[in-house]
């Protein structure tokens, strides 16, 4: 009898298995919640609830769960690895970006009607309890407007070679066709142009060719206004506004000048001035008869389209917004354009916002002051390892951030305007953690980070659908294993063509329609919308 094997109690053994549970729960270290977005998007149909997870009895049981998920998240077996971490992983592999026609994932969102709530989406509150979470409807309008500034960048000719650098490659009535923007339902009507007096490093692309299209100016963006059918889904007719920035790295900004230049001299009270940064003022309002594109400035081009556009439309009695949105140098060229439209238009009686993308400082506390009090409501999104958004007076204003109490009433401190979307570049688990932090205000890695983001204690949205191969537009950023190339957006052959009869590789002659023009920037006729 000693000798006979001592039967455990049963309620040992249910305690035994209780407890090898619960270290199995306290290893993943994931709320249950966590353990079914993840194991939804990375094992359909296994492991969904926590009834399932109880089954899971044994130490192989869990290595062969490990072995599923490798499996599926296509990576090496290395055991060193924790069930957790392979949860966490992304859900794409190279094999994601293979063409399979109908069977690939949508890159597009759904898109609902907002025509109830879009005051509120363009900020009629201050965009208060929509921001964090940020509410599906605010994410795919961002993202819009976001793909707007990014369509100039697109089509933007960057080409020293080419006597047509600067310009667009598209003509407006083509340009969103194009690059498959067509969907959004908003037509082009006007090409803006601008140039400078004064110098502005590294933010005017010009032709290395003896004849070149125009010495002095470069597209800076466009106005469109949305079509019947868009504007249906979204409450009123919208005019768009799209400011690009430069296309150079982010390092001319230290070199711009901290002096101001008066903005606005109908509001001129003594000490109280509104100034901005004079570059910005420069590009915004320089002009000259002795060019072809900008014998108007970048201003009085968008404002004179503007008016024209309020209104047509007022006049047949219909609701119309003005949304302003750049990136970079965009961005602030985007709040100086809001403010005079804010002013100078009654029409649009208070219906005028801003989005703008990794935008610098522009002016001083009368600017922010006067913005504010005109009704523009100002939305900037920036990403926490961007530089630009610091800028002008990245050192000096932090120092006076310390002591706010007795620097918050000096006018001539740079100031931004409006609420702030922040993001981090290294919450989506498709970027390296070794990349440069420059390109982390490239507008591809914030549409990106936009589209992934959810709330700040959240990790990357597992459902986001944009595609994630834009980041390396032009940039290095995506993890190797995804096998994207970097900088991989450019003309095919870099603007080369085989001539068959010939055998010979040519730069072709530009089609006469998507030459620039002076008569270019004139206004599209409005019942083709």
């Amino acid at each position: 009898m000693e000798n006979a094997l001592v039967k455990t109690p049963l309620r040992k053994l249910r305690r035994r298995r209780t407890k090898r549970v619960w270290r199995l729960k306290l290893k993943l270290k994931l709320a249950w919640k966590s353990i079914k977005i993840r194991v939804k998007s990375h094992l359909p149909g296994f492991l969904v609830t926590k009834k399932h997870l109880l089954h899971i009895k044994s130490r192989k049981e869990e290595q062969d769960l490990s072995q599923v998920a490798r499996r599926i998240c296509k990576i090496s077996n290395d055991s060193t690895k924790s069930l957790a971490f392979l949860l966490q992983l992304p859900k794409y592999s190279a094999a994601d970006f293979l063409d399979r026609g109908d069977l690939m994932t949508p890159a597009a969102s759904p898109r609902e009607n907002i025509s109830k709530m879009w005051r509120e989406l363009h900020g009629s509150n201050n965009w208060e309890n929509l921001l964090n979470p940020l509410h599906p409807w605010l994410r795919r309008e961002v993202t819009k407007y976001g793909e707007f500034v990014e369509s100039v960048y697109d089509s933007l000719d960057f080409d020293p070679l080419s006597e047509f650098c600067g310009s667009s490659r598209f003509n407006r009535n083509k340009l969103f066709e194009e690059l498959g923007l067509t969907k959004h339902g908003y037509k082009v009507t006007k090409f803006i142009y601008a140039m400078s007096h004064v110098d502005v490093p590294q933010w005017f692309l010009s032709s290395s060719m003896g004849e070149t299209w125009s010495k002095d100016s470069n597209w800076m963006g466009f106005l469109a206004v949305s079509g019947d059918r868009e504007s249906l889904r979204i409450g009123r007719r919208d005019i768009v506004v799209a400011w690009r920035g430069t296309v150079t790295p982010t390092e001319w900004f230290m070199d711009l000048r901290t002096s101001k230049e008066p903005f606005d001299c109908k509001e001129e009270h003594g000490k109280n001035v509104v100034k901005v940064q004079s570059g910005f003022f420069s590009i915004y309002n320089s002009k000259s008869e002795l060019t072809r594109y900008n014998k108007e400035s970048a201003s009085e081009q968008t404002m004179e389209e503007v008016k024209r556009l309020v209104k047509f439309f007022k006049d047949r009695g219909e609701e119309v917004s003005l949304t302003v949105t750049g990136h970079s140098l965009g961005g602030a060229l985007a709040l100086m354009n809001a403010y005079e439209a804010a002013r100078d238009v009654p029409g649009l009686s208070g219906n005028v916002s801003v989005f703008s993308f990794g935008a610098p400082r522009v002016g001083n506390l009368a600017f922010k002051e006067r913005l504010n009090s005109l009704g523009v409501k100002v939305l900037r999104v920036v990403n926490k390892q961007d530089i630009v958004p610091k800028l002008p007076g990245i050192v000096f204003n932090k120092v006076l951030n310390k002591i706010n109490p007795i620097t918050s009433r000096l006018n001539w401190v740079y100031r931004h305007v409006g609420t702030q979307l922040k993001l981090d570049v290294f919450s989506s688990p498709y970027v390296k953690r070794d990349s440069d932090l420059a390109r982390s205000h490239n507008l591809e890695v914030y549409l990106h980070v936009l589209d992934g983001f959810h709330s700040k204690k959240s990790g990357f949205r597992v459902n986001a659908r944009r595609d994630v191969a834009s980041v390396n537009k032009s940039t290095d950023m995506l993890l190797d294993h995804l096998r994207i190339p970097e900088c991989w957006y450019q003309v095919a052959h870099k603007g080369l063509i085989l001539n068959k009869q010939t055998g010979r590789w040519v730069k072709p002659v530009r089609a006469s329609e998507d030459i620039p023009s002076p008569l270019s920037t004139g206004p599209k006729p409005i019942h083709s919308l």
